[in-house]
């Protein structure tokens, strides 16, 4: 660290110089403008450039399928407002396959398509975006999904199961979009004002919600499972399965209080409470294992991996309350 004395000058200005390595580093000369942006008890200095917009630029020559998807996805997460993809000849199949990755993202549109370029930009504005509704809404959709998972199980609709399956896009679309702005927050001072919360909390946020993505998953996999039982499940079985999905439920429902209260005691109550109901997870699962004995081996290898996925869902709402206790805990000063 390089240290600066400050000084006053004209009897009430304060003022400090700024090292010269690091203003030609950042090409800043007599004249320019700075930014200063106040963090947790920091001042951070940054240069002010003449756009705001973030382009970037990519070959997708020889891309298609998942590996041009996963390319889109990574633009989009890392940042850029306009992603140029760019290729001697753009096929067919590759413009579909970017329409359906832009489909998938939130804010993103095709604004230009040539035989060999294709232009997508970010229509949202991101201080109109909110990490803190995101993750809600990544809550309430994951909790609602597993909660739909069972009950499709247990009457055997596989209406509800494919619905359930399909509302796992719009949690992933919300963790892009979560991703998307807690890395903006890593690399800019200036969007870290505009989501109203600090990166630290920033970082509790999206690893919890990085949780909570997990918990659709597993809930998009029972109700695949689901769809590939053949017999009806024994009602005991139903409703021990039912016991330990509300039981992984208000492990998540109390560890997201936890994180979202302001509160430090309550929330060091709520996680702790969290915490200790994932340990009761254990003996549900013992119990089910027992009724799973007697069943068909193919059924109750199916049953099994639904135990499986209820009883991780657990363990995900015992990270989430893991994270509160962080936030919630004293931080050292600059």
């Amino acid at each position: 660290m390089e240290r600066r004395k400050v000084q006053v000058t004209g009897g009430s200005t304060f003022t400090v110089s700024i090292p010269k390595d690091w203003a030609r580093e950042h090409d800043v000369e007599a004249g320019d403008e700075v930014g200063f942006h106040p963090d947790s008890g920091s001042l951070l200095l940054t240069p002010v450039s003449g756009g705001d917009d973030q382009r970037g630029s990519l070959d997708i020559s020889g891309m298609t399928g998942d590996e041009l998807t996963r390319a889109v996805m990574t633009m989009y997460v890392s940042g850029f407002d306009v992603l140029d993809l760019e290729a001697d000849r753009i096929t067919a199949d590759q413009r579909r396959t970017v329409r359906n990755a832009t489909q998938g993202l939130v804010g993103l549109e095709v604004l230009e398509e040539t035989s060999d370029r294709v232009v997508i930009q970010d229509l949202l504005d991101s201080s109109e975006l909110s990490i803190h509704n995101a993750v809600r809404r990544m809550r309430l959709i994951s909790v609602s999904m597993l909660e739909d998972a069972l009950h499709a199980l247990s009457e055997r609709d596989a209406d509800v199961a494919q619905d359930v399956i399909e509302r796992d896009d719009d949690v992933d679309r919300l963790w892009y979009v979560v991703s998307r702005i807690f890395r903006g927050a890593l690399r800019s001072p200036k969007v870290a004002q505009e989501i109203g919360m600090s990166r630290e909390v920033a970082f509790d946020y999206h690893s919890s919600a990085r949780q909570l993505e997990r918990v659709a998953d597993h809930a998009a996999k029972i109700s695949r499972i689901t769809l590939e039982l053949d017999d009806t499940v024994p009602e005991d079985v139903i409703d021990a399965l039912g016991d330990l999905r509300a039981d992984a439920a208000d492990v998540i429902e109390t560890a997201m209080e936890a994180l979202f209260t302001d509160d430090a005691d309550e929330a060091t109550r709520l996680a702790n409470e969290a915490r200790a109901q994932v340990r009761d997870i254990d003996e549900h699962t013992r119990r089910i294992d027992d009724l799973l004995r007697d069943l068909e081996p193919r059924q109750a290898q199916h049953l099994g991996l639904v135990v499986d996925s209820l009883s991780r869902s657990a363990d995900y709402g015992g990270n989430i309350a893991e994270t509160a206790l962080q936030k919630a805990a004293p931080t050292p000063g600059p």
